[in-house]
């Protein structure tokens, strides 16, 4: 990647591990996330003679860092995703602060890369993170997340020494499955927040008329008709004008989006986790899935582990 310093092999099993919508999950989810980084950074550093490792921190939605606070284009995303796709004003509260949680720790990453789509957030962050004064060790960038995990795959299979861990939080669905499968067979780490309930199930819409099925096929990385096979039943209905086509959606439609995403992680790292967090907005709908993948089992047992204290 080009230095810019301006700006389980998948298990069975129900997903009942889950946090209420709010300040509360928010909080609980992010020290979840600091404990990995954490855990990871002690491996990585007990075990660096092994083969001189340079450790990579990346963060394709950093946004200004903020955590709880006005977010300003933030806020205008959220809009425009009422407007979109219906979705509850309660439903758009969304949380940052993982960065200055993973730079207050003691043991740090050899560089670090924060990715936003939106450049004033990115200046923001930046100087929320000047106090920690390590110079080229972060990178800002602002574009596309999908753009910067194809650097950052390519920079990994290039350079076998890079072992990266990846957050990937977008509210949406920003991440192309294309850019998803760039990470295979790399040393990667990766915790994606999937937005089964607040977006796609929407997008699924009851009638399967799939209006935004572009975004959709680009999302799973998949076709149509795969697509309506995972999620829909046709019956052809015998009727006094003729046959007549019922598409009705399936049972548990959330969870089975879930169950997907994981199950297509599984072709790309060797170890996902087969019970993610589960985010739930005031009405106890399921929202969001807070999965993690990895080529390495010692990491997939630490991510269980603290999933399973949240």
């Amino acid at each position: 990647m080009k230095e810019n310093t301006n700006v389980s092999k998948r298990g069975s099993g129900s997903l009942p591990k889950f946090q209420k919508w709010g300040s509360d999950w928010t909080i609980a989810k992010l020290d979840a996330f600091k404990k990995y980084v954490d855990a990871y950074l002690t491996i990585m550093e007990v075990h660096k003679h092994k083969g001189n490792w340079l450790t990579l921190y990346f963060d394709g939605f950093a946004g200004s860092g903020d955590c709880g606070a006005e977010k300003g284009s933030v806020k205008a995303k959220a809009e425009s995703l009422l407007l979109d796709f219906g979705i509850e004003e309660a439903d758009t509260e969304i949380y940052k602060g993982a960065a200055e949680r993973v730079l207050e720790l003691k043991k740090k990453f050899n560089y670090y890369y924060f990715i936003d789509l939106d450049e004033q957030s990115l200046k923001k962050l930046q100087e929320r993170l000047t106090r920690f004064d390590m110079g080229p060790q972060l990178q800002f960038r602002a574009g596309d997340a999908n753009k910067y995990i194809a650097e950052l795959a390519a920079a990994l299979k290039r350079n076998k020494k890079f072992k990266a861990l990846v957050l990937l939080d977008p509210f949406g669905m920003q991440i192309n499955w294309e850019s998803i499968e760039l990470l295979r067979d790399t040393a990667s780490d990766v915790w994606i927040l999937v937005p089964s309930g607040v977006i796609i199930n929407r997008l699924l819409d009851r009638k399967g008329e799939l209006t935004n099925l572009k975004k959709l096929c680009s999302f799973f990385g998949m076709t149509e008709e795969e697509i309506r096979k995972e999620f829909y039943t046709e019956d052809v209905n015998n009727t006094l004008f003729g046959e007549e086509t019922v598409i009705q959606k399936k049972q548990d439609s959330i969870k089975k989006i879930a169950d997907l995403y994981i199950k297509k992680l599984g072709y790309v790292w060797k170890y996902v986790t087969p019970k993610p967090l589960i985010m739930r907005n005031t009405k106890n709908v399921t929202i969001f899935h807070f999965v993690f993948a990895s080529n390495n089992k010692t990491g997939l047992q630490i991510a269980n582990d603290i999933i399973g204290k949240v």
